[in-house]
């Protein structure tokens, strides 16, 4: 049996629609399932059993021997939230527990780092090791990830296999439930059905323009491609960055939506939210040369263009998930 945490969530739900397209459908599903507003995401999908995330570990260490796998994508993401009494609970130490049920049974694990841990990007964007306690995030969502980082790297004992992935900026079908935190091509796409326009954040430091914050965006179709191989191919043990490695523009981002519907960009420029503006990133860009070294073919990747052009014509001009 496959694990997938986060299952009623963006990267969780596609991660079993990828796994069904390969023929895989022994797949226990984890999440909190009291969230009405996430189950279109597992409609047609194939697994065996929910169990929810409460109950999980538990079941965990009851039942290790039965798994084959986990993908743990479930996590508390929201960056503009500061209780970090919630990250400690659903990030950091549920990560340990299932950590530590992984190397009792000697279960494969693939867990949700993130790209907030490269804080304002001063170090780098590089997965290395040697790094991660000198990493400053911005905000909480981003320590919290950075912790576990840490902690399993001065671990002794270990699973047979091990990757934490750093996401960088997930875009695609079944993030609607995401809300604020849903991708700026998904606001977009709202804002131009809605008002025929999009505002954008406003540069607040000199050495950017307006619309010009970069990061490196990826298609969730991607993401999860990425996911499987690791765990299907098991190469080295670390932190694997996942991204396109190409950092692009927010105003690209807008403009390909509209481009995406046949129509002119109309783009235009609000100050950035107070509460969230000294911990915003204006630049990111993943070094995806340690996933490529362990024989990932990075030129499959979609473009920029290519992954906005399909999600806005294939899912969200449907009103479809994947």
């Amino acid at each position: 049996m496959i694990v997938i945490t986060g299952a009623y969530g963006f990267i969780g739900s596609c991660m079993i629609q990828l796994l069904n397209e390969l023929g895989i459908e022994n797949i226990i599903a984890v999440d909190d399932f009291n969230r009405p507003e996430k189950a279109t995401n597992l409609e047609h999908k194939k697994f065996d059993q929910k169990i929810d995330r409460e109950e999980f570990v538990d079941y965990l260490n009851q039942n290790g021997n039965e798994i084959s796998a986990i993908y743990h994508l479930g996590a508390r993401t929201d960056t503009a939230e500061f209780d970090y009494e919630i990250f400690e609970k659903l990030n950091i130490q549920y990560t340990k527990d299932i950590w530590n049920a992984c190397v009792k049974f000697q279960i494969p694990l693939l867990y949700a780092s993130s790209a907030a841990t490269y804080g304002d990007g001063e170090l780098g964007f590089d997965d290395a090791h040697n790094i991660v306690d000198d990493l400053k995030p911005l905000n909480p969502y981003g320590e919290s990830k950075n912790v576990v980082d840490q902690w399993i790297l001065k671990q002794t004992e270990f699973p047979p296999f091990w990757a934490g992935v750093k996401f960088f900026n997930v875009y695609g079908p079944n993030e609607s439930h995401k809300e604020r935190m849903a991708s700026v091509i998904f606001h977009t796409f709202r804002q131009i059905k809605k008002t025929g326009a999009m505002k954008l954040f406003q540069s607040h430091r000199p050495d950017f323009g307006d619309g010009e914050q970069s990061r490196d965006f990826v298609y969730v179709k991607d993401v999860v491609k990425m996911c499987h191989f690791l765990i299907d191919k098991q190469p080295q043990n670390g932190l694997y960055n996942i991204g396109t490695g190409k950092a692009r523009s927010f105003k690209d981002l807008a403009s390909n939506t509209f481009t995406a519907q046949g129509l002119e960009p109309d783009i235009s420029f609000i100050p950035t939210p107070e509460d969230i503006r000294d911990k915003y990133q204006y630049f990111t860009e993943a070094n995806m040369s340690k996933l490529e070294q362990a024989g990932y073919d990075l030129s499959s990747t979609h473009s920029l263009e290519d992954g906005i052009k399909d999600y806005v014509q294939n899912y969200l001009m449907k009103d479809v998930k994947w």
